[in-house]
C-alpha cells in the first residue's frame, strides 16, 4: 500500500473524526474545523492507499511557540511508523518557520517517541471530570479587553486569534482578574481555557461554566503544580482521570526561554492548543 504525508483539508474532518473516536477523544468537528482555520499549512495526515490513515497537527502562535496535537493514528494502521514520520514532518515544517519552541502534551504511549524527538518533560497535565448537579445562582461575569494580556502572560505567547475563536463557543470575564471559555466536547462540555490572578476569581469563572451545564459531563484540564487549581477542582466535585505529560523542545537555536507563570493557568485550552 502506498503511504504518504499531505496536508489536511476540510473534506478529511469525518475521517479525522472517526480515528478520533476510536481513541475515545473529546474533540467535536468544529474543534478540527478551528484547528484547520488556525494552522492550513501545518496540520498533516498520512494517506494510505486514499484513506486517512494518521493525523498531526501544529498550531503556531508567532514565531515563539508551536504547540503539537491531535496525533492519531487509525488503529487498523497502528505499528507501521506513521505517528514518528508525521512528526518527522511537523518538526521539518517547523524548523523552516523558525519556531522558536515547541510543545506539546504527551500520552503514555506518545511519550517515548517524543523524547527520541529531543523533547524533554516540563510539567504534567491532567484530565478531571465530574457530573455537574443541579443549577446554581451563577455570580455576574463580563467580557473585558484585557483578557489578551493577561493570557499571553500566563500562557508566554501571543494566542489571541485562538482565544477570539474559542471565546465564539462562550466566555466570560471578571474585569482584569481573570477570564474563562466553554465549548462542547464529543463526551462531555469543556472548561479552558481559564486564567486568573486569584483563586476566588477562578471560582466565580467555574461557578458560570458549571451553571451553563447543569446535569451534564464536564471534562477540565489542568496543571497539577497549581495546588489552587487542584483544591478548587476537588472542592466542586471533580475527580482525576487521566493524566499527561507536558513536553517541550527547543525549536530555533539561541530562543530566549519561554516566561510564563503556570500559577496563573486554572484550566488549559486543550491537549492540542496547550
Amino acid at each position: 500500500m502506498t503511504a504518504f504525508v499531505r496536508t489536511l483539508t476540510a473534506a478529511d474532518i469525518p475521517a479525522a473524526m472517526r480515528i478520533e473516536e476510536a481513541a475515545g477523544w473529546n474533540q467535536t468537528e468544529t474543534d478540527w474545523h478551528n484547528l484547520l482555520r488556525l494552522a492550513p499549512d501545518t496540520c498533516f495526515g498520512v494517506d494510505c492507499s486514499g484513506a486517512l490513515a494518521a493525523t498531526a497537527t501544529a498550531v503556531c502562535y508567532a514565531r515563539r511557540l508551536a504547540w503539537i496535537g491531535m496525533v492519531l493514528t487509525d488503529p487498523a494502521h497502528r505499528w507501521r511508523g506513521f505517528a514518528r514520520r508525521l512528526m518527522e514532518h511537523a518538526l521539518d515544517a517547523l524548523t523552516a518557520r523558525r519556531m522558536e519552541w515547541i510543545k506539546l502534551d504527551a500520552t503514555e504511549m506518545g511519550a517515548p517517541l517524543y523524547r527520541q524527538l529531543g523533547f524533554e518533560p516540563e510539567d504534567g497535565v491532567e484530565r478531571w471530570g465530574t457530573i455537574v448537579g443541579p443549577a446554581r445562582r451563577t455570580p455576574d461575569s463580563s467580557w473585558h479587553d484585557g483578557w489578551t494580556a493577561l493570557d499571553r502572560q500566563a500562557f508566554g505567547a501571543d494566542r489571541s486569534h485562538l482565544l477570539a475563536m474559542l471565546a465564539q463557543s462562550g466566555a466570560a470575564a471578571v474585569a482584569d482578574e481573570g477570564y474563562a471559555m466553554a465549548r462542547p466536547g464529543s463526551h462531555a462540555a469543556y472548561f479552558g481555557p481559564c486564567v486568573s490572578r486569584a483563586a476566588e476569581t477562578a471560582e466565580q469563572l467555574l461557578a458560570w461554566f458549571l451553571g451553563r451545564h447543569a446535569g451534564e459531563p464536564v471534562y477540565w484540564d489542568l496543571l497539577p503544580h497549581n495546588r489552587k487549581a487542584v483544591r478548587l477542582a476537588r472542592a466542586c466535585g471533580f475527580t482525576p482521570m487521566r493524566r499527561l505529560v507536558r513536553m517541550v523542545r527547543p525549536g530555533e537555536p539561541g530562543a530566549a526561554p519561554l516566561d510564563h507563570h503556570d500559577s496563573q493557568v486554572f484550566a488549559i485550552a486543550g491537549f492540542e492548543y496547550g
